[in-house]
Formats: structure tokens, sequence, C-alpha cells
């Protein structure tokens, strides 16, 4: 009986292929990539990413592209021709991103986080009070396909695909809203439309003929939510900090040295 199996075959060596940033540990460095990640767990691919980690670490795949509802990748295998990769989900309609925009300009922390170029934390929220969902939901949701001959899903090329697409959230959080159906250039240009854009001409002559009078009632009420940063936090002991020098002493040690643990413990 003959058990023997010729080894496994090593991919080619690409030359300028795109490499992943981590040589170790875990995918992602921002909550965004860490969430995404973390979607993929949830549906029962996350686990399956190990398989990619070498190829993404060794620079196998190619190029790497995101448009609404696909990434296309070539990642480069054992055999000459590279192997021709597509993770789909579906892109949000017209109407869908409509309704989101608007209520993303509802309010100004949201405005002022992406124009910041950053993603809100709670953005998930938006899309999921609209019966939405920012990143895959199920493993039903994403379509995926490779060209190589493995007959596991995901292969180590769509694993690979999986791990440099989430590095590449890292550089451009954006990519997830495109990879839904909105490139960053019309998002933004629809928020600041959307908060500068007033009433109708009609309505804005009615209101400006309104007495004063009839509007004391909700003149001083806030017309959208105020999110108040946090104070910053001030150690019990800066007080003592800001003191000048006095030279007053206790035998041999500083007064302010000497009221320090009692400041200390009254914080």
């Amino acid at each position: 009986m003959n058990d023997w199996y010729p080894p496994p075959a090593r991919p080619r060596p690409v030359e300028g292929g795109l490499r992943a940033r981590s040589t170790r540990g875990a995918i992602g460095q921002t909550w965004w990539s860490e969430r995404f990640i973390e979607v993929l767990e949830d549906i029962g691919i996350g686990n399956r990413l190990q398989r990619g980690r070498t190829y993404a670490r060794q620079g196998q795949v190619i190029s790497l592209d995101v448009d609404a509802g696909s990434v296309t990748a070539r990642v480069q295998g054992s055999r000459p021709r590279p192997y021709r990769v597509r993770i789909g989900i579906p892109a949000f309609g017209k109407a869908e991103w409509a309704q989101a925009e608007r209520d993303l300009a509802g309010d100004a922390w949201y405005t002022a986080k992406l124009l910041a170029g950053e993603m809100p934390e709670d953005i998930e929220g938006v899309f999921t009070a609209l019966g939405l969902s920012l990143f895959p939901a199920t493993a039903r949701e994403l379509s995926l396909d490779c060209s190589c001959p493995d007959q596991a899903v995901p292969c180590k090329h769509l694993a690979a695909t999986f791990y440099l697409l989430a590095e590449s959230f890292d550089d451009d959080p954006f990519a997830i809203l495109a990879w839904r159906g909105r490139e960053r250039d019309d998002l933004l240009a629809n928020l600041q439309a959307a908060r500068t854009a007033g009433p109708p001409a009609a309505d804005r002559a009615e209101a400006t003929s309104r007495p004063l009078a009839d509007c004391l009632d909700t003149y001083f009420t806030p017309q959208t939510e105020i999110r108040r940063p946090a104070p910053p936090a001030t150690p019990p002991t800066a007080l003592l900090d800001q003191l000048p020098e006095t030279g007053v002493t206790v035998r041999g040690r500083l007064l302010t040295d000497l009221l320090r643990p009692a400041y200390a413990a009254l914080g």
C-alpha cells in the first residue's frame, strides 16, 4: 500500500504584492476593522481566515479593489496564472441611502465625524434603525468565489483577501460604505447638502412672519441633541503642582511633598 503523498505546492513568489502590515496577532487596528472581523467570526467565516494569513503576510495578493457590492482581487498561488477572487455583498439602493443620509445629516455628531474622515462608533445604529446592516449580517449575504480548484470556502486565497480587506478598512473607513454602494465624495456632498438645505421658500416666509410672542414656548428649546464632551480627568494633586515654590520644609521634606498623599487620598 502506497501512503506517500506529494508535498503541498508552495505559492510562487510575488514582487511588489500587497503585504499585510501585521506580522502577528489580531487583524485590524481600528474599531471598524475589528468589528468587521468580529462579524465574520459570528457568521462562521472568521475562524477560517487562518488559512490566508501566510498568503497575506507574504504578499501573495497582487491587487485589491473595492466597488459597490463587490471586492475583487488577484491572488498568486502555486500555478503560473493568479487566481481571481470576488467577495460580493448587496449594495444599498438609492432610496435606502437617501434615508440613511438624511438620518446621518440630522445629527451634527455624525456629520462632524464623517467630514473629519472618522467613522462614528455608533453609526451601525443608524442603519439598523432603517432595517439595514452596515456589516454582513449572515454568511448568506456574502457571495464568495475563487478560480482556484480548492473546494473549501473560503479557500486560502479568499481568506487572504478578507485579511487585507480588513486592513484596508483601517486605512480608509469609507471603503466600508463604498462596498455598500456609496462613495466617500458622494456621501460627504450629500451630507453637506442636507445640512445646509433649509425649508422651502414658502415655509421660510411663514416662519419669519410669526410674532415672537408665539414662539416663546420653544424659543430656547435645542433643535438637536448637543453632545457634551466629558471634562478631562484631573489628578487630585494637580493643585499642589501649580503652587509656587515656598521653600517651607518640615523635617527636611518640602511641605508640598508632605501634603501630596493627603490630596491623593481625598481624590
